[in-house]
């Protein structure tokens, strides 16, 4: 397997001659990490958040692709809400760290709260890769060739836009990454760059005729290179514990559950079961985790009827 691995990495690496395009790391619970694509949501919880998340994808590959991502958020008066986001990623031979800050503005309506924004941040890519050959093809390194990095580092510009809107009981947002198209050149190759993405989220929370029962739906559309479509459905009992169950279209089905704690900690889990054809024939799934601590900035907040940090 790991020869496979290395002959796709090498792959992947080669195409960079002729420049590509990576997409954006997928979580699915998305709802935890709305900092993270749409700088509009800053503040939307009325409450300073601190939110952590892990993602281990295709457990079953050697090496597989792991992401985690720090964000921080809060609003500032009633018209501000200001966040900062912090995604260290490795896939391959590739390193990636970002750092974004988020700043939006806020608006009060009869029907909610809109908030429009923008991140402005880095994105660093490092390749550090013992780049070799199988035995069965000679076996020497790879970077011995002068179009192939060994060991690089390169730092690029990268800007968000989005808007969300938070009503009593749903939550609508639209955003774009990456308006820069952060560009990478790495020694013997021609530039690398990160492709635009284009997300619409939301959601709605129905209380059912039994007041400690909710239902809560959530959907996500991305496009980037290609489409991507999830919705997900969760039973929360007692504003505390929730279970549930994602489908994202033509990938994977995703069992999810959590706890509200009461003193403003979350904690949810899911695991992507793959499906498809013979090309899941080595993922057993992903495993993703969230941590989110969360605590009100005032008692006193008139905009803080419209949302409960429990429930984004």
């Amino acid at each position: 397997m790991r020869k496979g691995l290395i002959l796709l990495g090498l792959f992947m690496m080669l195409s960079a001659c002729w420049s590509f395009a990576q997409n954006d790391s997928h979580f699915s619970l998305f709802e935890y990490s709305q900092n993270l694509y749409n700088p509009g949501a800053a503040g939307a919880n009325n409450a300073i958040c601190i939110t952590s998340m892990h993602r281990q994808q295709w457990v079953g590959f050697d090496d597989h692709p792991q992401t985690t991502i720090f964000t921080f958020d809060m609003p500032i008066k009633d018209f501000l809400g200001l966040g900062a986001a912090v995604m260290h990623e490795t896939i391959g031979f590739h390193n990636d760290v970002s750092f974004m800050v988020n700043a939006a503005y806020r608006h009060e309506f009869s029907f909610g709260i809109l908030g429009a924004g923008a991140s402005f941040g880095i994105l660093n890519r490092s390749i550090d890769g013992e780049w070799k050959t199988p035995s069965s093809l000679g076996g020497d390194p790879v970077y011995r060739d002068p179009t192939i990095p060994h060991k690089d580092s390169k730092v690029a510009f990268d800007m968000h836009l989005g808007a969300t809107l938070y009503g009593k009981n749903y939550w609508a947002g639209i955003s774009a990454s990456h308006l820069t198209r952060p560009t990478l050149k790495f020694s013997g190759t021609n530039s690398t760059y990160v492709a635009r993405h284009y997300y619409i989220a939301g959601g709605y929370n129905w209380t059912l005729p039994n007041p400690s029962s909710d239902l809560l739906f959530s959907a996500m559309a991305v496009y980037a290179s290609t489409f991507e479509f999830q919705i997900n459905a969760k039973y929360l009992y007692e504003k505390k514990f929730w279970a549930g169950l994602s489908y994202r279209f033509s990938d994977a089905i995703v069992p999810m559950l959590g706890i509200h704690l009461a003193f403003g900690m979350s904690i949810g889990y899911s695991y992507d079961i793959p499906i498809g054809g013979n090309t899941y024939k080595y993922n057993t799934g992903s495993h993703e985790i969230m941590v989110r601590y969360c605590f009100n900035v005032s008692k006193n907040n008139n905009m803080g009827r419209y949302r409960s940090v429990r429930r984004l």
